[in-house]
C-alpha cells in the first residue's frame, strides 16, 4: 500500500474530506518529490475519493511532473496562490479537514481559511506514527548516511591542530564532504573546544583549539533523502583527570542506555538508564536535556527519548542516544550514536570509536 493510500484510508475511517500537508519533508516522504519552496507555498492535498493534488511554485513544475503520478498545479509569484488552489480542487464543500499542525504557520493557515473557512484537525500524530517504524530500505539508507558521518568525523579528527580554529575544522569537514558528493549536512556542524563545549548548543567561532582540553564534534549528513547525527568528544594533549573522569561517566551512561534498548521497554526507561548513572555520580543537574530524539528524513523526528515518556519501544524505531554533562566554565562532554531497534537490541549507524581518543595539538 502506498503512503498516499494510507492517508486515504485514514480519511475514510475518520470521515475527513481533505488532508493538507505543507512540510516539505512530509511531502517528500509521501510522494518522493523533494523541494524547498523557501518563502513560497508548496502543499499536498489528499482526498479520500479522487486524485491528490500537489501545489507548488511553477519553477518546480517540471521536476514534480516527472516524479508524481497525480495532478500538479504551479503558480507564479504574481498570482494569488489561494485563488489558484481553490480553482484546482474539486468544487465541493469540504466539511471536515485535517492539516499537519507542526508546519502550518499563520500565513498558510489564514490563506487556507480564506478558501475553506473550517476548523482543522491535526494530522501530525498520523504522520509521526507512519514515520515511526522504518522499513528495511529506510534503514539501509540511514546506514549509508551513518557511514558518511563516520567519514566526516575522521576528516575533523585529521584537521585537529592548535593553529586551527573551530570554524577552520568545520570548513574542512564540509568542504571534503562536498567533494564526496554530500550536498547538505543534517544541521550546522559543531566543533567546540574546551569550555565552549559546556554549552549543549554552543556556537563555534574563531576560538583556537585548546591544548590539554576536550574537543567536541557534533555532525551529520543528509544523503539518499535520510539523515545521520553523531557526537564525539576527544582529548587534545593531556586533559586533567577531572575531565577524563567526566568523559568516562558520560560513556558509562551512554552504554547503559544502549544496553537497555529492546522491544517492550519504554522511552522513559531508556532515558533513566543513562540519567541514573549521571545522577548517582552527583552530576544530574548538568545533564539538562532529553536522552534522544527520533530521526529519519529529518534529523529531529518523533519520538523523544526522555523522562516520563511511556511510549513502548518497537522493532524498527530509529533514535539517538546522547547523554551529556555540561559544567559551565569547566568542561562539556557528549557522546551520541543513532541507531535502530532490532528484535533483541539496538544497532548503531555510526562506528567511530567511543573510548576517549587522544590527539596531539
Amino acid at each position: 500500500m502506498t503512503k498516499i493510500n494510507q492517508i486515504r484510508n485514514y480519511l475514510e475511517e475518520n470521515q475527513l474530506d481533505l488532508a493538507i500537508f505543507s512540510d516539505p519533508v512530509t511531502i517528500h516522504y509521501l510522494t518522493g518529490f523533494h523541494s524547498d519552496p523557501h518563502e513560497r507555498h508548496m502543499m499536498l492535498f489528499v482526498l479520500p475519493d479522487s486524485d491528490s493534488l500537489l501545489f507548488l511554485p511553477a519553477l518546480d513544475m517540471k521536476r514534480a511532473v516527472a516524479t508524481v503520478t497525480f495532478p500538479v498545479v504551479g503558480y507564479v509569484d504574481s498570482e494569488n496562490p489561494w485563488e489558484k488552489i481553490k480553482a484546482a480542487l474539486p468544487q465541493k464543500y469540504f466539511k471536515k479537514i485535517g492539516a499537519e499542525f507542526d508546519n502550518l504557520n499563520l500565513t498558510r493557515y489564514h490563506g487556507l481559511q480564506s478558501i475553506f473557512n473550517q476548523a482543522f484537525s491535526d494530522l501530525t500524530p498520523l504522520i509521526n506514527k507512519m514515520k515511526l517504524i522504518k522499513s528495511r530500505d529506510e534503514i539501509e539508507k540511514m546506514l549509508v548516511a551513518g557511514q558518511f558521518a563516520d567519514k566526516a568525523m575522521q576528516i575533523g579528527f585529521d584537521a585537529i591542530s592548535l593553529q586551527a580554529t573551530e570554524t577552520d575544522i568545520i570548513a574542512q569537514i564540509e568542504f571534503e564532504m562536498k567533494k564526496q558528493g554530500i550536498h547538505k549536512m543534517s544541521f550546522d556542524t559543531m566543533v567546540l573546544t574546551g569550555t565552549n563545549a559546556a554549552n549543549p548548543h554552543g556556537i563555534p567561532g574563531t576560538n583556537r583549539i585548546e591544548n590539554n582540553a576536550l574537543l567536541l564534534f557534533d555532525l551529520g549528513v543528509e544523503t539518499l533523502g535520510y539523515t545521520s547525527d553523531m557526537t564525539r568528544t576527544v582529548a587534545v594533549g593531556q586533559p586533567d583527570q577531572f575531565k577524563k573522569d567526566i568523559y568516562q561517566l558520560t560513556l558509562e551512561a551512554h552504554l547503559a542506555a544502549i544496553d537497555m534498548i529492546k522491544p517492550g521497554v519504554t522511552a522513559g526507561e531508556i532515558d533513566y538508564a543513562a540519567r541514573s548513572v549521571i545522577e548517582k555520580a552527583g552530576y544530574g543537574p548538568y545533564f539538562n536535556h532529553r536522552l534522544g530524539h527520533g530521526l529519519g528524513m529529518s534529523v529531529h523526528e518523533f519520538p523523544s527519548i526522555m523522562e516520563g515518556n511511556d511510549l513502548v519501544i518497537e522493532e524498527g524505531m530509529c533514535f539517538s542516544v546522547e547523554p551529556g554533562i555540561y559544567i559551565p566554565g569547566k568542561v562539556g562532554v557528549r557522546i551520541e550514536d543513532c541507531g535502530y531497534v532490532t528484535k533483541n537490541g539496538f544497532e548503531v549507524f555510526t562506528q567511530t570509536p567511543k573510548e576517549l581518543l587522544y590527539f596531539e595539538g
